[in-house]
């Protein structure tokens, strides 16, 4: 970890040299793609010349693609062949800005479209106007960012620290990038754990996807678990992203860890795929053995409602919004139909789910004609497929305090699961950080996520754990109806039957394991004896009350412990008038 904390620091104070020229909310527009090119010149830097030497062996002949070549030279999936790299750079101060791109032109094409979604080439005109080319590129040949050195895993701490900075000093969300490391350990565990007798077959090869990659946080842990469990294992991570500097970083990481570059695409996994623009959903039909995502929190999806509505009204349940639509206020449930459609089926396997939400998803939405949040949780439970919600501390990401829940959803229950919901309250889990980052104040020890872990394996019922049948959050929304009356009689229509009085009208929600007609008997005869229910306006809803069923009842206090507190107060509140006065 020193190695990280060192280098990040070092790398954030290089900005130091852009104060003035730059305003601060910019620096990351020049710090960030040269930590990306110095982490790539630092990982080619002991087969690069092997590469040279391949280039001008292979250059004169008439190979179309020489990228596959020049790679196996390079032991990566990328290559660099220009003759600069970043020592060769500083040691020709004069042609710094016309030598640094033609380094870059010399990257193979994936490794090029990283640093191009910097858009860094009007920072190299900015930089050398400013004769700061040279120096900040002078102080990031001084770090050594070798993957001897400091682990992929390393590096993406690495990234998020500073984002986390820059994102501090420019009043925006760094929340947005990254999820924390220990979350995204527990989410992992959770994902793996019923299967590992599967993860550790020998040669087995999964696929894992994030529809919200970030910086492929998610999928570094993942693939990083997976290795500590079986080295013989490979997972091939996929994700998508939208932020141009998070998917670059991301695409980097991959590229230099040797997955495929293309299993990483740009753009809003919301919307439907277009191909002659490359955006929206670049998944589509993809099948996948683990989702695992954090979209952000409440996001308003009003730029791609339009796209959004039409995909549930064309397609229906052959596309991915089939079971309802949000409020445009929250798009959370979006990414989760968005990921439940990449679900193997069951005869394939199956998926398994796994997904950080705040409360909102637990019960908004009203029951109704119209498909809402209500109609989605209803879908999700009804088939089976929510097996179980984690409850986790609140202050524990970097851009909100508030409540979050994992969801974990599959496809391919266990027996003992088959029509279970596992509620897991884990909000006492944790511990106080020494220093705060933004609103992260809390954070999971690994005992935490042990436990934590345990409890979900556990599947046994205790004070931190609760099993429901998926019918236990059901409900039936009647509407009970009172007699409409002029004059004191009762008024009907023409059929003699009792018209209803809507100035009376109400509601009741009835657990769908309660018989309407025993608890109308019951709960709402005894009090207006001429009420009915309108069958015709029934409507079957889905809430998950988390507080509910983990409230603990606390005693009221005695009235000689209050008065005790007030009379020691009074005599407090005395003794400083009395110093005030004196």
């Amino acid at each position: 970890m020193t190695n990280i904390k060192e280098s990040a620091n070092f790398i954030w104070s290089i900005a130091d040299l852009l104060r003035g020229d730059y305003k601060q909310s910019d620096y990351g527009k020049v710090i960030l793609p040269l930590t990306v090119l110095r982490r790539l010149d630092c990982v080619l830097e002991n087969t690069k010349a092997d590469v040279l030497k391949k280039f001008s062996q292979v250059k004169t002949m008439s190979i179309q693609n020489l990228d596959p070549i020049l790679n196996k030279s390079a032991g990566y999936n990328f290559h660099n062949k220009s003759l600069f790299d970043f020592n060769k750079l500083i040691a020709d101060p004069n042609n710094i800005a016309s030598n640094l791109r033609n380094y870059i032109n010399g990257f193979s094409e994936d490794a090029r479209e990283i640093i191009e979604q910097f858009e860094f080439d009007n920072q190299i005109t900015k930089l050398d106007d400013a004769n700061l080319l040279f120096m900040v590129l002078k102080r990031f040949q001084e770090v050594d960012l070798h993957p001897e050195r400091i682990s992929s895993m390393e590096m993406g701490y690495m990234f998020e620290e500073l984002i986390r900075k820059f994102a501090e000093i420019s009043n925006e969300t760094a929340g947005e990038h990254f999820t924390p490391r220990e979350v995204i350990r527990l989410m992992v565990n959770l994902l793996f754990m019923n299967d590992r007798a599967i993860l550790t077959q020998k040669g087995i090869v999964k696929t894992i996807f994030d529809c919200c990659a970030g910086t492929g946080g998610m999928l570094s842990v993942a693939e990083e678990y997976l290795a500590e469990l079986n080295p013989d294992a490979r997972l091939e991570v996929f994700g998508q992203e939208l932020n141009p500097e998070s998917y670059a970083i991301c695409k980097s990481d991959m590229l230099i860890k040797g997955q495929n570059p293309s299993n990483v695409a740009k753009g809003n996994s919301l919307k439907r795929k277009d191909d002659t623009k490359l955006k929206g959903d670049q998944f589509v039909n993809h099948k996948f053995d683990y989702l695992i995502t954090n979209p952000p929190f409440g996001v308003k999806w009003g730029k791609v409602e339009k796209e959004v509505k039409e995909e549930h009204e064309e397609l229906g349940h052959g596309g991915r919004y089939g079971a309802g639509l949000p409020s445009v206020s929250d798009g959370s449930f979006l990414f989760l139909m968005n990921l439940m459609s990449k679900m193997k089926p069951k005869n394939e396997g199956g998926s398994r789910l796994a997904i950080v939400f705040n409360g909102s998803p637990l019960f908004s939405g009203s029951p109704s004609s119209k498909k809402n949040e209500s109609s989605i949780r209803q879908w999700i439970i009804e088939n089976d497929l929510l097996e179980a919600v984690i409850a986790l501390p609140n202050q524990l990401f970097y851009n909100t305090g508030i409540s979050t829940y994992i969801w974990i959803i599959s496809n391919h229950k266990s027996a003992e699961r088959k029509g279970k919901v596992q509620l897991v309250n884990a909000i006492d889990f944790y511990k106080k950080m020494s220093k705060s980052l933004g609103d992260k104040r809390n954070e999971l020890s690994d005992k935490h996520i042990k436990e934590i872990t345990e409890l979900y394996g556990n599947f046994k019922e205790n004070k931190y754990c609760k099993i429901f049948d998926n019918e236990d959050f059901g409900y039936a929304k009647v509407t009970v109806e009172r007699p409409l009356k002029e004059h004191g009689k009762v008024v009907t229509d023409r059929n003699g039957n009792t018209k209803p009085d809507s100035s009376l009208r109400d509601t009741e929600n009835i657990p769908l394991k309660e018989d309407i007609t025993s608890y109308m008997k019951r709960e709402v005869l005894p009090y207006v004896p001429d009420a009915w229910v309108d069958e015709n306006k029934t409507n079957i809803g889905y809430e998950i009350n988390f507080t509910k069923y983990f409230y603990e009842y606390k005693p009221l206090r005695s009235l000689e412990e209050i008065r005790a507190d007030i009379l020691a107060l009074e005599e407090q509140t005395d003794g400083l008038i009395k110093e005030v006065i004196a």
